[in-house]
């Protein structure tokens, strides 16, 4: 199977190139396990509501993530062409993992 490449380089980008890449990949992670709000997400991950949302912004912004209902309740899913493409994320996001153990970085959970 042939992977997308505009996406891989956009998930790179977003993943590996940014300073906030580790929080992104890590909410990939939970909302490829099961979809959540805002919230949720804040809880599950340990991470301050306002940077979750910042990061949910991000990644719908760049066509990564879809939602469903309104409001404080909007819920967000993988979009399809990344659920679909979901071993280029874990590729890039193991190679992360990899790098980061290398450089003495924190271990995601």
């Amino acid at each position: 199977m042939q992977q997308n490449a505009p996406l891989k380089r956009l998930l790179y980008w977003l993943i590996a190139g940014t300073r906030g890449g580790e929080s992104r990949g890590r909410i990939i992670e939970s909302l490829k396990e099961m979809p959540k709000n805002a919230n949720m997400l804040s809880d599950t991950l340990g991470m301050e509501y306002k940077n979750v949302r910042h990061h949910l912004d991000v990644l719908l912004k760049n066509g990564l993530l879809s939602t469903a209902g309104e409001g404080y309740g909007v819920t967000y899913f993988l979009s399809l062409e990344l659920e679909s493409n979901y071993g280029v994320f874990e590729e890039i996001w193991e190679r992360i993992g990899k790098n980061s153990k290398k450089r003495g970085g924190r271990k995601r959970k």
